[in-house]
């Protein structure tokens, strides 16, 4: 598992080098120099709200897992919260198709004393309104700002319809695997069965009846919350402004660089484009798409300088988020270290 984590978080870093030159070398007016002198002329307030921005987008998702466990009696905090947003969006983001952010997050939650159990359900529920917070601004964007999708390249507006198709299928696998306890029962069992053939497992059944035990558990947490309306409703909203913070960077960047509220607004509608365009391959990152769609949709606004701004946006909203995370886990790995060899 160490070498994949490895693997990935080392083609993560040359995916992220190539698509950089890849959006620097469609400019050929751009240079370090011009980079560096369009930040120094930034409005530095509205650079300190973008930062706070892309600090939401990781403490929202936290904060909506706090709140699920709690509802299950698991008294948790904020700050415990920030690791758990911290390590998905890390995880997520140098694994393919995401796979390692809920794993990561589990880690963290189990470790704090939450069941296995309730974590599962925590973590499914979320990524149901994670990704249902994402098709709702993405329909408001629509709505208010539908010329702006007509603008995209064909290829571009490829992506953006075949993200749209993944976010709706996976939003009806995590329900499918959230109401129905029996799907994830069986794609366990078939797991377990494929350890038997190969060998790896040797007591197979009592971990199938561990399984069944697990399982009732896991259903009951399941029907419990599923039927609590106000609580679905608080965790789609917190999620809400999770993906909100996210779309905001981009706004705050274009205030500081003095592009008016027009064009941050623009950009924003945009910035959930990409968003949704970004689902449609299993890149770590999206990195390549999401530059793709984000340049393309930048040039609409801002012409010769979409360049410069797709960097400070993108390096924000996604290598920004994703340096913050890897920071807090660090720091909670620490702090956990230090924490055990003080009770010895």
């Amino acid at each position: 598992m160490d070498k994949k984590k490895i693997f990935w978080a080392v083609a993560s870093f040359f995916i992220a080098v190539l698509s950089i030159w890849a959006v620097v070398s469609q400019n050929k007016s751009f240079s370090l120099d011009v980079l560096l002198e369009f930040i120094k002329s930034a409005k530095k307030e509205w650079l300190a709200a973008g930062f706070l921005c892309m600090f939401g987008f990781i403490w929202f998702e936290g904060l909506a897992l706090v709140r699920i466990a709690n509802h299950f009696g698991y008294k948790t905090n904020a700050a415990k919260g920030t690791v758990y947003g911290g390590a998905d969006v890390y995880f997520s983001a140098i694994t393919p198709s995401a796979s390692g952010g809920q794993p990561a997050s589990a880690y963290f939650m189990m470790k704090d004393g939450i069941p296995g159990t309730v974590t599962m359900v925590a973590l499914l529920i979320n990524l149901v309104m994670y990704t249902l917070a994402l098709l709702f601004l993405g329909i408001l964007s629509f709505l208010l700002k539908f010329h702006l999708i007509l603008e995209f390249s064909m290829v571009s507006k490829i992506f953006i319809v075949i993200g749209i198709i993944v976010l709706i299928f996976l939003a009806w696998v995590f329900f499918m695997l959230l109401k129905e306890g029996r799907i994830l029962y069986k794609i366990c069992n078939f797991l377990i069965g494929m350890l038997e053939k190969l060998h790896i497992v040797k007591h197979g059944d009592k971990l199938r009846k561990k399984l069944e035990h697990k399982m009732c558990e896991y259903q009951e947490c399941s029907n419990n919350i599923t039927g609590q309306w106000k609580m679905l409703i608080e965790i789609f909203f917190w999620n809400v402004m999770q993906r909100l913070s996210q779309l905001l960077v981009s706004f705050m960047i274009f205030m500081a660089m003095g592009e008016g509220l027009q064009k941050a607004i623009d950009v924003s509608v945009i910035q959930c484009f990409v968003a949704i365009g970004s689902n449609c391959v299993p890149i770590p990152g999206a990195m390549g798409v999401a530059d793709y769609i984000m340049l393309d949709g930048f040039g609409q606004i801002v012409g010769k300088n979409a360049t410069n701004m797709e960097l400070l946006c993108r390096g924000m909203t996604f290598y920004g988020s994703v340096i913050a995370s890897a920071v807090i886990i660090l720091f909670a790995y620490v702090h956990r270290k230090l924490k055990s060899r003080s009770k010895v």
